[in-house]
Formats: structure tokens, C-alpha cells, sequence
């Protein structure tokens, strides 16, 4: 399991390169880039951080299915995890961060 960055989306702010816990993501030619995908922790900070939905993390059959890409839309209040599966379905699972501490 690893990120992928979309180079038609990112617009190099560069969120991910801050948030990266590994050091792992560059800015190059003003679009983002992972030095390489083997070393990634799979901790989805930079999915997370990219406000323009360019990071996907792929996930393992185990979890979604070969080919299968997590998303993520963060709010002030709300997280949204979209995963896009390879026959263009898509489900969301919707996080209100304020409850979700609570237990």
C-alpha cells in the first residue's frame, strides 16, 4: 500500500511535503512527487493535508480491492474518506470530528 499524486491536480503547495512524518514527498517543477512509493508508512497524512484531492492511497485487496483508491475531503468538522473502486463506483464514509473522540 502506498500514495499516488496525480500531477494534473496537484498545484504544489506543498501540504503534503509539510505533514510527510518520513520526509518522503518533494516538490518538483511545482508538483509534488514521492522519492519512493516503497518507503511510505501508509500513516495517509498527506491524503489528508492535499486540499485538492491529488493524493490517493491505493489499497490492498484486503482492504477495498486491487486497484482501489482512498480519498479524503477534511473540513473543519468533517472528514470524508472516498474510496474509488476500479469500475468507477465510489463509497464515502463521513467523519464529524467532533464526536469522534468521544469514546
Amino acid at each position: 500500500m502506498s500514495i499516488c499524486i496525480d500531477e494534473n491536480k496537484c498545484v504544489g503547495c506543498g501540504a503534503c511535503v509539510e505533514v510527510c512524518p518520513g520526509n518522503l514527498i518533494v516538490l518538483e517543477k511545482k508538483s509534488a512527487r514521492i522519492r519512493d512509493v516503497r518507503d511510505c508508512w501508509g500513516c495517509t497524512a498527506c491524503v489528508k493535508a492535499c486540499r485538492r484531492q491529488a493524493i490517493g492511497y491505493y489499497l490492498s485487496a484486503a482492504l477495498g480491492g486491487t486497484g482501489a483508491k482512498l480519498y479524503a475531503v477534511d473540513e473543519k468538522n468533517i472528514l470524508t474518506w472516498r474510496l474509488e473502486f476500479p469500475d468507477g463506483t465510489q463509497q464515502s464514509v463521513v467523519v464529524d470530528k467532533t464526536q469522534s473522540n468521544k469514546y
